[in-house]
């Protein structure tokens, strides 16, 4: 896999992914305001699936859990345009904002289709990524505030996400855990997310499920693979990064352990013809 990305600051790149797949899966410690270029890409979050092609934009809220999947498209690489809007900075923003105390945000992602002023605020950081030398950070931030202000212009309700600098709340370990079991993502971090150290976070679950975070998390995820093989027919190659296994082998070698046969053989009836 050929993955470039090239930087203006830390907060404005240039990603581009050459290969024919390129999946993970991540929390961002910063929202994330994204332009396609080409290609497309697959999000996936544990109540819904979205999909992403040439021309759209759309805004990662922080500290939000996602397999995200990358593709070339029609002999394209993936390319996006990325701007990182860091806590640091919207917190200088909003210094000087007219704003209301921010409800709390809704868990999504926000779509903003081909919106022609965020597409032309993007699309113009485009020819400095050729620019030899260091791009002005004065710059840069006015590229961001505009981006920021364009936001707020046609969605009012972004406050509630942008101007939100609270650290997760201690939430329910259950519900939280049957909704995100899926996403590969460091105990530390899941114990971030639920308002926990990871201490607190291991003692808690111990106590709730009566074994260790890596034995729940496979069986959970062998579990959903096995519901889309046998009642979604789908494919193991269509299913083993979605339920959050990296490697096909691996997941195939513990699937058989567990359930007497490859996955492969489950779209197959009994005397080897396709069910």
């Amino acid at each position: 896999m050929e993955h470039i990305s090239r930087y203006l600051t830390q907060e404005i790149k240039l990603s581009s992914y050459e290969d024919t797949l390129f999946k993970s899966d991540l929390m961002f410690d910063d929202h994330m305001l994204v332009w396609f270029i080409s290609g497309e890409t697959k999000i996936i979050q544990w109540d819904t699936t979205f999909f992403f092609k040439t021309g759209d934009i759309f805004l990662i809220p922080r500290n939000q859990l996602a397999t995200i999947i990358n593709y070339p498209k029609n002999g394209q690489p993936h390319k996006t345009v990325v701007m990182h809007l860091s806590t640091e900075r919207l917190k200088k923003f909003y210094e000087h904002a007219d704003v209301k105390k921010p409800s709390q945000p809704e868990q999504k992602i926000y779509c903003f289709s081909n919106h022609p002023l965020l597409k032309s605020c993007l699309a113009s950081l485009i020819p400095y990524f050729e620019v030899e030398g260091a791009f002005p950070e004065s710059l840069a931030s006015l590229k961001i505030t505009e981006a920021i202000s364009i936001l707020r212009m046609i969605y009012p309700g972004v406050d509630s996400v942008l101007a939100n600098f609270d650290a997760p709340g201690k939430v329910d370990l259950i519900s939280f855990m049957q909704r995100n079991f899926m996403f590969n993502m460091s105990l530390e971090k899941l114990g971030y997310l639920t308002g926990r150290s990871l201490s607190t976070f291991n003692r808690d679950f111990k106590k709730l499920f009566n074994t260790t975070p890596q034995k729940w998390l496979t069986e959970k995820r062998l579990e959903l693979a096995y519901y889309h093989l046998t009642e979604k027919k789908r494919k193991p190659t269509e299913v083993y990064l979605e339920v959050g296994f990296e490697d096909l082998s691996h997941f195939s070698f513990i699937f058989k352990k567990k359930y007497g046969v490859p996955p492969n053989q489950l779209l197959l009836g009994g005397d080897g013809t396709r069910s």
